[in-house]
């Protein structure tokens, strides 16, 4: 990391922060990830200290890649739940996100996450991958899954975005 405003990685800057109103109002929500991954749009300032990245998009699909680290245990010496549960509405959430059309946003109302093992901090890079479900005018939900470096299923879940439009 550079500063606290970027993030540098790959030999690509990126600038870290909240997206501009403008870029919801003119940019679909592909449009937007593919600005983003190109480092002309900021990227979320949370991928910084959870140690999750943007890996590729598509309509309706959305991969990010997280590295457990020693912070993100619990008292047990696995990563915390909540690390898990971040990553996969990260990935799930940003899945509804790539079907928005400009002016379009949207709010994660509800998260679902089955762990079905544990996670260690050495278990390596993971992948998380979102996929659509179900894309109405109101209403989206995806579901998506968390796997280890082996492909080894950690989690899955669903998450449920209420799409809004500005009045």
């Amino acid at each position: 990391m550079s500063d606290p405003q970027t993030l540098t990685e790959n030999g690509k800057t990126h600038t870290l922060g909240a997206l501009p109103k403008a870029a919801f109002a003119t940019m679909t929500g592909l449009d937007i990830f593919e600005r983003m991954m190109a480092g002309d749009l900021p990227a979320p300032p949370i991928m910084v200290h959870s140690n999750i990245r943007m890996k590729e998009f598509s309509e309706g699909r959305a991969v990010f890649t997280g590295q457990p680290a020693r912070e993100f245990l619990n008292p047990l010496g696995t990563v915390h739940g909540g690390w898990i549960s971040t990553l996969i509405d990260t990935a799930l959430s940003c899945a509804v996100h790539t079907t928005l059309q400009p002016g379009e946003f949207y709010t994660t109302t509800s998260l679902n996450v089955n762990m079905v093992r544990p996670l260690l901090e050495t278990s390596g890079e993971v992948v998380c991958e979102g996929r659509i479900v179900h894309r109405g005018s109101r209403l989206a939900t995806s579901e998506g899954d968390l796997r280890d470096a082996n492909g080894k299923l950690i989690a899955h879940g669903t998450v449920s975005c209420m799409i809004l439009k500005p009045s």
